[in-house]
């Protein structure tokens, strides 16, 4: 499944990939579909987790059926911000997560990279 990401045919990956009962989705940042990106943090994760939402529905599969999440970070201090929107999203099934602070992502204006994997049940 693609998003519509410009680096997915540039550099040869899909946004999603169902294989049996799992679904594993891509490194997401938070693009906008004009190439804009919002600066605050948790705007940020909102959007990533929204592109997530809508490659996970493509896939039959639902927030619910998230088992792990990867958050990278490029600033120790957007946790907090980044962290609560998770919390709200996660609030009923939260799955094992991940946040670790890299030293940038692809883009200089990213603040929030996020992978999913999920198990449709």
């Amino acid at each position: 499944m693609r998003s519509g990401s410009p680096f997915e045919p540039r550099f040869g990956f899909c946004r999603a990939l169902r294989v049996g009962d799992r679904v594993l989705v891509a490194g997401t940042a938070p693009i906008w579909p004009d190439g804009s990106v919002d600066p605050d943090p948790a705007a940020q994760m909102r959007r990533c987790l929204e592109i997530v939402r809508t490659a996970l529905a493509e896939l039959e599969a639902s927030i619910d059926d998230v088992v792990r999440t990867r958050m990278f970070l490029v600033d120790s201090a957007d946790a907090a911000a980044v962290g609560a929107v998770h919390g709200e999203v996660f609030a009923l099934r939260p799955p094992v997560a991940t946040m670790v602070v890299v030293a940038s992502l692809l883009d200089p204006r990213w603040r929030v990279e996020i992978e999913v994997d999920a198990l449709v049940r």
